[in-house]
């Protein structure tokens, strides 16, 4: 699993576990900042998952917006929350993050979705993220 992979599902638990406890994320983002300052083997993981909980949180509104609008009738308090961190991931690197390709971005959130969602989540994922990065 590339560093990258890892990263996004360090993302995934740190945005899923601050929606599930409905805490603010950057405080879930400091204390898995302070565990992973144990880690130096990880900290290339680290970096990446960071980078992308900041970028989720610095344009958070708009995110939530561009998933709002292309979900096709779901809000975003109906989706589970694995999906609802999915997307926000997916968001943020397809619109935020120049160095990862779209079809990366939407391949790496649909194969989360089918390992931490429901069956039909990956499915929905890939839906929702195709339709952000087309702007349609």
């Amino acid at each position: 699993m590339s560093a990258r992979t890892k990263a996004r599902k360090r993302a995934l638990d740190i945005l899923f576990s601050a929606d599930v406890r409905g805490e603010d994320i950057s405080t879930v983002l400091a204390a898995e900042a302070k565990r992973a300052a144990n880690e130096p083997a990880r900290e290339s993981s680290w970096l990446y998952a960071r980078e992308i909980v900041d970028g989720v949180i610095d344009n958070h509104d708009d995110i939530d917006e561009q998933i709002t609008t292309f979900a096709k009738d779901w809000s975003l308090a109906r989706m589970p929350a694995v999906d609802r961190a999915l997307l926000r991931i997916g968001t943020w690197e397809i619109l935020y993050n120049d160095e990862v390709p779209v079809a990366v971005a939407i391949d790496e959130a649909v194969e989360l979705a089918k390992e931490f969602s429901t069956d039909d989540s990956g499915a929905f994922v890939h839906g929702v993220l195709a339709r952000i990065s087309r702007g349609s």
